[in-house]
C-alpha cells in the first residue's frame, strides 16, 4: 500500500452542494444575520429532539405552535452553557461541579458567570460497559453543599451519561439549595422564579457532542435535549452536525413559566438585551425598540443556520455512517487487546462522534509515540481530553483527581468522520497495529 496516497485528516466537516446552495440561497435573500433561516432550524431541533425525525415539516403554523420557543440557536455551545447558566441566575458566590475530566469549555462558561468551578474526578476506567469518562457519582454526592447551585454532566463522544443517578442526588440533596429571590429586574426575576421552580441543584447537561444520542430515563426512551433542566449542543466544524461555528441551548418545560418567556430572555440575552430583532423591527412602524439590560452579543446568523438546515435533512444518513466506521475500529481494537468507547447498549444510544481508545500498559511518552508514528504514516490522532486540572487556567494540579490523570496517560482518539472510505478505514486499521505492536515491542 502507498502511504503516501494516504492523509487521514483527523475530523473535517462534510459539506456538500446542498449546504452550499442553502448557504447562497441565504446570502441572495439578504437576511445574512439572525431571521428566518435561524427560526426554521430552531423549530427543526426541537422537533427531533422530541421526535427523532428530522423531516417534519416546521414551516406550518401547527408547527410553529407546537416547536417554537424550545430551542435557541446561538454562535457556540459555550455561549449556549454561559445563557443557560445566566438564565438560572447563577453568579457570583455560587459553585458548579463539573468533571475532571471534560474541555474547558465546560468550567470556563462557569467562570464567565463568576461563579466557582468544583471538580469532580471520573469513575476508575471509566463507567462500566460504556467505558466512558463519566463522573464518579459518589463524589458527586459528597461535594453537593449549600453553595452549590448546578451541576454539569458531560456526554462525552455523544455518551448520554447517567441522568437518572444525577436527578437522584441532586433530589436527595434538596435540603442545602437555597434559591435566589431577587426581582430587582427582568433577568433576576425570571431566574429566581426558575429556581423556585426546580428547588434543587440545577442540572445543565454539556451535550455538546451529543445531538441525536438518547438513553433510558424514568422508563422512557429520551433525545440528549431531553433529559437535563437545561442543555447545550456544539454545531463546531468538528461536530457531526455542523453550522461552522455555533450551537444552541435548550429546556425542559417548567411549571408556571412559559417557554416563551424563556425563549425571548435567550434573545435578550444574545442580543446586546435588545427588545427586537432585526427580524421583528422589519415591519412597517416598528423600528422602536427598548435595551433591557447591559448584554452580550452572541446570535446565529442565517448564513450559520443555512448549512444546519441542510445539515439535518441528512444527519440520520451521516450518524450511520459514522456507526459502520466505528464497527471497523472494534474489530481491529479487539485483536489487538485495546479498549475503546462502547457507544451502543441496551440503554443508550450514541451519537457517535468520539472513537477513544486506551492501549493497556503503556505510558505518555509510549501514547505520544503511537501518536507521532500514525501522524508519520499520515493518520492524524488526537487525545481527548488532557483533564483540566492540569491545565495552566485551572491551577496545573490533578493529583486530586487519579482517576481522570490515569485515564489521559493512555488515551487516544482515532478519526471518525463521515469523509472516510471504506479503503481509509482500512488503513487506519492497519497502521494502528502496526504501530502499536511497533511501540509495545
Amino acid at each position: 500500500m502507498n502511504m503516501e496516497k494516504h492523509i487521514i485528516r483527523f475530523s473535517p466537516p462534510d459539506i456538500g452542494e446542498q449546504e452550499i446552495m442553502e448557504v447562497a440561497e441565504a446570502l441572495r435573500s439578504g437576511w445574512i444575520t439572525t431571521g428566518p433561516r435561524t427560526k426554521l432550524l430552531e423549530r427543526r431541533i426541537a422537533a427531533y429532539i422530541e421526535t427523532g425525525k428530522t423531516d417534519i415539516d416546521c414551516s406550518t403554523e401547527e408547527a410553529i405552535e407546537k416547536y417554537g420557543n424550545k430551542v435557541a440557536c446561538l454562535s457556540s455551545a459555550t455561549a449556549a452553557e454561559e445563557l443557560n447558566l445566566r438564565l438560572l441566575g447563577i453568579g457570583p458566590g455560587d459553585e458548579v461541579i463539573v468533571p475532571a475530566y471534560t474541555y474547558t469549555s465546560t468550567a470556563s462558561a462557569v467562570v464567565h458567570c463568576g461563579a466557582s468551578v468544583r471538580f469532580v474526578d471520573i469513575q476508575k476506567d471509566g463507567a462500566p460497559f460504556s467505558h466512558m469518562p463519566e463522573m464518579d457519582y459518589e463524589a458527586l454526592d459528597r461535594v453537593i453543599g449549600p453553595k452549590t447551585k448546578a451541576i454539569i454532566p458531560v456526554d462525552l463522544g455523544g455518551m448520554v451519561c447517567d441522568y437518572e443517578r444525577i436527578f437522584e442526588i441532586a433530589e436527595k440533596k434538596r435540603e442545602y439549595f437555597r434559591p435566589m429571590d431577587d426581582h430587582d429586574n427582568p433577568l433576576n426575576d425570571l431566574s429566581s422564579r426558575i429556581q423556585q421552580t426546580i428547588g434543587r441543584v440545577a442540572i445543565v447537561s454539556d451535550a455538546a457532542h451529543a445531538l441525536g444520542a438518547n438513553r433510558d430515563f424514568r422508563g422512557q426512551r429520551k433525545n440528549a435535549g431531553a433529559i437535563a433542566d437545561f442543555t447545550s449542543f456544539s454545531f463546531h466544524a468538528v461536530k457531526n452536525f455542523t453550522t461552522a461555528e455555533g450551537g444552541a441551548a435548550t429546556w425542559l418545560p417548567l411549571v408556571g413559566i412559559e417557554d416563551a418567556e424563556i425563549y425571548k430572555m435567550f434573545q435578550l440575552l444574545s442580543l446586546h438585551g435588545q427588545s427586537k430583532d432585526a427580524l421583528a423591527k422589519e415591519k412597517i412602524g416598528t423600528w422602536e425598540y427598548d435595551i433591557i439590560g447591559p448584554w452580550y452579543k452572541c446570535n446565529m446568523t442565517d448564513i450559520m443556520a443555512a448549512i444546519g438546515l441542510r445539515q439535518l435533512d441528512r444527519y440520520q444518513g451521516l450518524l450511520n455512517r459514522r456507526a459502520q466506521i466505528m464497527a471497523e475500529y472494534d474489530k481491529a481494537c479487539d485483536e489487538l487487546g485495546i479498549s475503546y468507547l462502547v457507544h451502543h447498549l441496551e440503554n443508550m444510544n450514541s451519537s457517535n462522534h468520539l472513537y477513544l481508545i486506551r492501549i493497556p500498559g503503556i505510558d505518555i511518552e509510549q501514547r505520544n509515540e503511537i501518536i507521532k508514528k500514525m501522524a508519520e504514516r499520515g493518520v492524524a490522532t488526537n487525545v481527548h481530553y488532557k483533564p483540566l486540572p492540569m491545565m495552566t487556567a485551572y491551577g496545573k494540579d490533578c493529583s486530586a483527581y487519579p482517576n481522570a490523570y490515569d485515564y489521559y496517560h493512555n488515551v487516544i482518539t482515532l478519526p471518525l468522520h463521515t469523509l472516510l472510505s471504506d479503503e481509509d478505514v482500512k488503513y487506519v486499521c492497519e497502521m494502528l497495529s502496526e504501530v502499536v505492536r511497533e511501540v509495545r515491542g
